[in-house]
């Protein structure tokens, strides 16, 4: 049976979580209709839209992304602190760039009107944001709201009405830093194993190509969750590896996926791998085969145990895989 969303999420365990959403009626929703001919390529890029200009309401980062033909990667760093620390006024004001609100809001964020209101309504409207704020770091939210404006503008494009997504997205909490990196190199190298792509930087509606864009002008990209190096005092929020150690080891996982190399890559690129405690040829699984490998959380056998413990379940899924490819991390 299914578990609710809620009970997947487990910000004490992780702020970070892999969610991927897939096509209800298959590649041609968003690529090329085999039957017609017709193509639809350009729904990707609503999809990306929509996606980075979330991240700029909610009090989550984006990590990763790829926007497939027929389902959507997306890496997310949920930061509960940011949303806390937001004023009322602040979360109500995100809040209306992705919602109409309600009369109560919208007369509270207008001073004039805000002058006119009894003590009942005031009160009313401090809860409303109480609400609000928890939804803007609740993936649920998130991918609901990224999701729900595609399908309708995709179904009007159609001239139809039904499901464009399948009615639940995968969640899978990232437990670890190996979990992490791999899951982020995994998501930016969809489109390489996929055959769309012969290098990461030229995979079309991926975060790994918006960020070697950066990187030639010797920065990183604002719409992303930047890297800040590795573990240090008084450290930066951000990813906690070197922004360029990123980029080199994504680019010769991707040449090793491409021509087929089942375990080499090149000792510069070695760094991240060798600090999260991989062998090449781990790496090289969890690079490809992420999904197949866990079909729920990731990470080290303890954090695993932990994990589901805080969620309710009895039964730890996945650990001979965790044996198997992470515990000598």
């Amino acid at each position: 049976m299914a578990r609710a969303r809620k009970t997947q999420v487990s910000l004490v365990d992780t702020p970070y979580y892999h969610c991927v959403s897939r096509c209800v009626r298959r590649s041609f929703l968003c690529g090329k209709d085999p039957l017609t001919g017709k193509c639809f390529e350009h729904r990707r890029g609503w999809v990306e839209q929509r996606l980075l200009f979330l991240a700029k309401v909610f009090a989550i980062d984006i990590c990763a992304y790829a926007v497939m033909s027929n389902h959507t990667h997306v890496v997310l760093h949920v930061d509960k602190t940011q949303a806390e620390a937001w004023s009322d006024e602040e979360v109500i004001t995100r809040w209306h760039r992705v919602c109409k609100g309600n009369y109560l809001s919208n007369a509270w964020i207008d001073e004039t009107r805000r002058s006119q209101m009894d003590k009942a309504q005031l009160l009313a409207v401090e809860r409303i944001a109480e609400d609000w704020r928890k939804r803007l770091y609740d993936i649920s939210w998130f991918m609901r709201l990224l999701n729900e404006p595609i399908a309708r503008q995709a179904n009007k494009e159609d001239g139809c009405t039904g499901r464009f997504w399948e009615g639940r997205f995968k969640s899978q909490a990232l437990l670890d830093e190996a979990a992490l990196v791999a899951c982020m190199a995994y998501v930016d190298l969809n489109p390489v194993r996929a055959g769309m792509a012969k290098t990461p930087e030229t995979s079309a509606h991926t975060s790994i190509k918006r960020r070697v864009k950066a990187a030639k002008s010797s920065c990183q990209p604002k719409t992303l969750l930047p890297f800040v190096g590795n573990p240090r005092a008084n450290m930066p929020k951000g990813l906690l590896f070197v922004f360029t150690d990123y980029l080199l080891l994504v680019d010769e996982t991707g040449r090793a996926i491409r021509d087929g190399k089942k375990g080499y890559i090149s000792e510069n690129a070695l760094n991240i791998v060798s600090r999260i405690g991989l062998s090449d040829e781990n790496w090289l699984e969890l690079a490809r085969h992420l999904e197949q490998n866990f079909s729920g959380a990731i990470g080290k056998e303890y954090l695993l145990r932990e994990y589901h413990q805080h969620i309710g379940q009895q039964r730890t899924s996945g650990l001979s895989t965790c044996r198997r490819l992470l515990n000598a991390a």
